[in-house]
């Protein structure tokens, strides 16, 4: 294929994004002029659920897009959707979600013994206010998050369960498109929710809601969101596609830069982006998040088949030796590896063995799911092998 940079006239890139301030790299590559460095012409269509985002790359209407890091595992297992062959050559960021109550509800929390930003003393306390709703007769509290293929989903359940909560008896989860999370606490259809930035530090701000607790203390350095895309267009667009690699690599060492945060916040904020006040997008920037710090970027298999054991834990698929090889196949380090000349010290293939939390509870093992589900103290989910 022609080098993009070569073309008389710029191909076109479409790419979907949601308002989150970790569509930056993708924002920031096209309005500081990366992909035109990169010979590309970068064309972003933002989009207000992560369904539309889904639907919209299914039917070839966006190349690529900022997904959250379970969609490409979801689509290559065919689990809520058709089933689609889908790759992620890079994360887009690293942290950034939240879980935010509402006022009265964290401060009912902190009156039954919750210790402030502990997560397994406040996941005991809001244990107490559920059992103690229980035996009142009460209705099931109800927490929000994005997508049932989510970090949120799965870092909600994670606490939850961390703290003697059954998350699928014990309260009700249900899915809100971010943009609709602050709106929805504030007329008290939901008690909590889980969501990215900045719609957490928005709520703060608004004196609508209190931050609970940040992603970071229950998944540290959790990739949220990933650029996916359909695997027959990176295929049959190689040189496009690591034109972008390129150029959004560079965008999210731009993002990154301390001196460039009030200009990021100012390039997020415009209309056709987040269109919230940069105030609260600077707000939301000290909250741990970051795009390509400490290997940022890198869309790393272990991530990739840590979401899978979970999506296995709460029941949303089953294991097999072909889901483990599908997913093993969907992040893809290598792309991105190959379009910068940046090689990992490490090859793609050595998988760390060991993941662990601070939440507690067994180690990871990513070659032997089996065993990690089975030591899950609450779950819902089946086993059938072992052995990848």
């Amino acid at each position: 294929m022609t080098s993009p940079s070569l073309s008389s006239s710029p191909p076109i890139i479409r790419a979907g994004f949601i308002p989150l301030i970790d569509s930056a790299p993708l924002i920031i590559a096209k309005e500081k002029g990366f992909a035109a460095d990169q010979g590309v012409k970068l064309k972003l269509s933002r989009e207000v659920s992560w369904a539309n985002i889904r639907d919209r790359i299914n039917i070839g209407q966006f190349d690529v897009a900022h997904m959250l890091a379970g969609m490409p595992i979801a689509a290559n297992l065919g689990i809520g959707q058709i089933k689609s062959k889908m790759i992620a050559p890079m994360a887009l960021g690293r942290g950034g979600n939240a879980i935010t109550v509402s006022r009265s509800f964290y401060d009912r929390l902190i009156a039954m013994g919750g210790a402030p930003k502990d997560p397994l003393s406040l996941g005991h306390a809001l244990k107490r206010v559920l059992d103690q709703r229980k035996i009142e007769g009460e209705d099931l509290l109800t927490f929000a998050m994005v997508f049932p293929f989510s970090n949120h989903n799965y870092q909600l359940r994670y606490w939850f369960a961390a703290s003697g909560i059954d998350p699928e008896n014990d309260l009700r989860l249900i899915v809100i498109p971010p943009p609709y999370m602050v709106r929805s606490l504030e007329a008290g259809q939901v008690d909590g929710f889980c969501v990215g930035e900045p719609w957490n530090s928005i709520a703060t701000d608004q004196k609508v809601g209190k931050i609970l607790l940040q992603s970071s203390q229950i998944w540290p350095a959790g990739p949220e969101k990933v650029l996916g895309m359909q695997q027959a267009w990176a295929e049959a667009n190689s040189d496009l596609l690591a034109a972008l690699l390129r150029a959004v690599d560079t965008a999210a060492a731009w993002a990154d830069d301390p001196a460039n945060k009030a200009e990021l916040a100012q390039i997020l904020s415009r209309k056709n982006h987040l269109e919230v006040d940069p105030n609260h997008i600077l707000s939301a920037l000290q909250n741990g998040m970051r795009f390509s710090r400490q290997n940022g970027v890198k869309a790393k298999k272990q991530d990739a088949l840590w979401l899978f054991a979970q999506m296995v834990r709460w029941g949303q698929t089953e294991h097999s030796k072909e889901a483990w090889h599908l997913v093993e196949k969907t992040y893809r380090p290598d792309l991105l590896e190959n379009a910068t000349g940046e090689k990992s010290e490490t090859k793609s293939t050595d998988l760390e063995p060991a993941f662990t939390t601070p939440l507690g509870g067994s180690p990871f093992d990513l070659n032997d799911i089996e065993g990690y589900i089975r030591s899950c103290t609450i779950r819902s989910g089946k086993i059938l092998c072992n052995a990848p």
